[in-house]
Order: structure tokens, then C-alpha cells, then sequence
């Protein structure tokens, strides 16, 4: 079986390289500034994909390319995903462009629940998704968020039930929080950061801020 990497051993393999790691996958960003030139890129890709027998999924808009690795067969990072990462860089920058970190997240819809198996179904038969384990809803076009449950005690009135997950680059977030609070959002907690920070709107609509850092996989 492939070994599973730590996830800070690959950010530290592929960050000079332009690729954040966003909960088990790495990322960049492409911009290309033509729909051609962004073909042209994924074409590339794809070639080095097929040579490496490891497939990323790769979104091509008219602005520029979306990359994203994991090991797909273990559902974590790996040697594989550093070495094509770092591949895929070669390429980008053999055509003249360079990966950009700025604007990359992923984000996810948390749903708190004291009765999980009696509230997914719901959510699976609304949004179409198929379970991904015992909490988790994917979209199997991979395009729309992860919906995932988070076990609750007891029943909780005084805070809402939802909350939004957005994944940022651990070297990011404290300009994203920073952000955040100019914006007139509060922080809520921060007892967990730099895992996550949990804030709220000027309504109390909550969302956390999270990076791969401090977690078991780390």
C-alpha cells in the first residue's frame, strides 16, 4: 500500500513550487489569460498525467487552470501527488506562465446534528450527492461543496446549526482573518487555531477559517 505523506512534509516539498495544501490535497492555480492557452496548459498536464499512471482533477475556465491532487485510492497526500506537483510546475513554467496561491480555498457546508444517520438521507436525496463515509456529501461532478456532519451532544438553541468550512493557505489566513473581522465579522474562538478560527457575521451566521496546520495529519 502507498505510504500516506504528513502534510506538512508536502506543503514543505511543493510550496516553493506554487501548491498549498487545502485539507488532504494540494492546490494551484494557473493563470493563463486566454481559454487556448489554458488548453494548451491542460493538454500538458494530461501528458504528464498519463506518463505518471496519476491523475489530477484539473478545472479550465477562460481566466485560467485549477489544479488538484491527492491519491484518490488512500484519500491523502502522497509521493505521487509531490512528484507530479512538481512536474506540472515544470510544465507552467516552460510555457511562460507561474502557479498563484492568492485566491485558493476550499470550502465546505458543516451541518451539526444530534441524529446523523435520521438527517443525511435528507441532504443526499436534496442535493443529489453520494455519502463519502458516515458524515461526509460530495458532489460526484466534484464541482459544488462537501457537505459534512459534525456530531452534537446535546441540542444547541443559542447557535445555529450550520456553519461554512473555508479552507485557506496556512500562510494566508491571517490576512483572510484579518479581513474577516475588518469586514465586521467577531471572533467567536480561537482555542483551536491554527487548525480554525470560528467566527461570526454582524447576524451571528458563523463560519471558520481552517488550515491544514495542527491536525492529527499533519
Amino acid at each position: 500500500m502507498t505510504e500516506t505523506m504528513r502534510h506538512g512534509v508536502a506543503q514543505e516539498a511543493v510550496g516553493a513550487a506554487g501548491w498549498r495544501v487545502l485539507l488532504s490535497e494540494i492546490h494551484t492555480y494557473v493563470p493563463t489569460g486566454s481559454y487556448t492557452r489554458g488548453l494548451e496548459l491542460v493538454n500538458d498536464i494530461a501528458r504528464l498525467a498519463e506518463d505518471a499512471g496519476h491523475h489530477p482533477d484539473v478545472t479550465l475556465r477562460y481566466a485560467g487552470v485549477h489544479v488538484r491532487l491527492t491519491s484518490h485510492d488512500i484519500g491523502d497526500l502522497t509521493q505521487r501527488d509531490v512528484d507530479l506537483a512538481l512536474a506540472i510546475t515544470a510544465a507552467v513554467r516552460a510555457r511562460g506562465l507561474e502557479t498563484r496561491i492568492e485566491q485558493l480555498a476550499v470550502t465546505e457546508i458543516a451541518i451539526d446534528a444530534l441524529d446523523i444517520p435520521g438527517v443525511l438521507p435528507f441532504w443526499q436525496a436534496a442535493l443529489r450527492y453520494q455519502a463519502d463515509g458516515y458524515d461526509t456529501l460530495v458532489d460526484p461532478l466534484g464541482l459544488g461543496p462537501s457537505v459534512w456532519f459534525q456530531q452534537m451532544d446535546a441540542p444547541r438553541p443559542e447557535r445555529s446549526t450550520f456553519h461554512l468550512d473555508v479552507t485557506v493557505p496556512h500562510d494566508l489566513v491571517a490576512d483572510r482573518l484579518a479581513a474577516v473581522l475588518r469586514a465586521g465579522g467577531t471572533l467567536l474562538s480561537d482555542e483551536r487555531a491554527p487548525a480554525f478560527w470560528v467566527l461570526a457575521d454582524p447576524e451571528g451566521n458563523e463560519a471558520c477559517l481552517c488550515t491544514w496546520q495542527d491536525r492529527s495529519t499533519a
